[in-house]
């Protein structure tokens, strides 16, 4: 994978409901987007950009000298958002794979971003997406870790074949804690916006359900910890006690 035809985008928005302006909190004296810009610009794949309807987190990320393009408001999700910053950034084509990585992971590690692409070396798959053996017993059973069920590959490789937000699969044997950080095909993410929400999309409200349902092929890295998602005014605490006096 060139550094030319890889671009990492990172979709942010002020919407959020839970923690509102989420992406401008303070984590040790930076914006939490900021955070994860540097992370992935330290993961050293391709030029790094933030997609965002809102000017403020534009403004927020050139003054820490990064780079943003603003897309519409409307869009229902990050896929979408990414979809038209990459139509606007590239509209020759040179571009051949998107990695979304969500503004809300302050704590991912550079490695693990890097290591989403790996599956994209078969050519049978459409996109890579990373997990994590679930370590913790009280994340079997919470409904907010997404499990992904698949085929091993090898030690650190899954062919998804669900992704589900009930306890899967049953019976002995580690289980899969899906983390959202996903490798595209160009191709393949103008299939995926295109398609409609699938029903299975609908029922469990995972997104990526619909790129299975509708035959798409999806693998998984496996690595070894599950970065902070910040959600929650705890969250953001915990955040910023692993962050002190470590911004990148």
């Amino acid at each position: 994978m060139t550094e030319k035809r890889a671009l990492v985008l990172i979709p942010a928005r002020m919407a959020a409901t839970r923690l509102p302006g989420k992406p401008l909190l303070d984590i040790a004296g930076l914006p939490m987007i900021v955070h994860v810009l540097r992370r992935a610009e330290s993961a050293r794949i391709g030029r790094v950009i933030v997609a965002t309807d809102a000017p403020e987190i534009a403004r927020a990320v050139t003054d820490h000298g990064g780079e943003a393009v603003m897309t519409r408001a409307d869009h229902p999700s990050g896929s979408d958002r990414i979809f038209e910053a990459l139509q606007a950034l590239d509209p020759s084509g040179q571009i051949d794979t998107v990695i979304n990585v969500q503004g809300d992971l302050p704590t991912i590690a550079p490695g693990d971003i890097r290591a989403v692409l790996a599956p994209l070396d078969d050519a049978s798959v459409d996109i890579a997406t990373l997990a994590a053996v679930i370590a913790r017993d009280e994340e079997h059973t919470n409904p907010n870790v997404v499990k992904i069920v698949g085929s091993q590959l090898s030690a650190t490789r899954l062919r998804a074949l669900y992704f589900t937000r009930v306890t899967a699969p049953y019976g002995d044997g580690p289980r899969y804690h899906h983390i959202g950080l996903y490798a595209y095909r160009r191709s393949a993410l103008a299939r995926f916006v295109a398609l409609p929400p699938s029903p299975l999309e609908t029922r469990e409200k995972l997104e990526q359900l619909r790129a299975l349902e509708a035959g798409m092929r999806i693998d998984v890295t496996v690595v070894d910890t599950v970065p902070l998602g910040v959600d929650t005014p705890h969250d953001l605490e915990t955040a910023q006690q692993m962050l002190a006096g470590k911004a990148p």
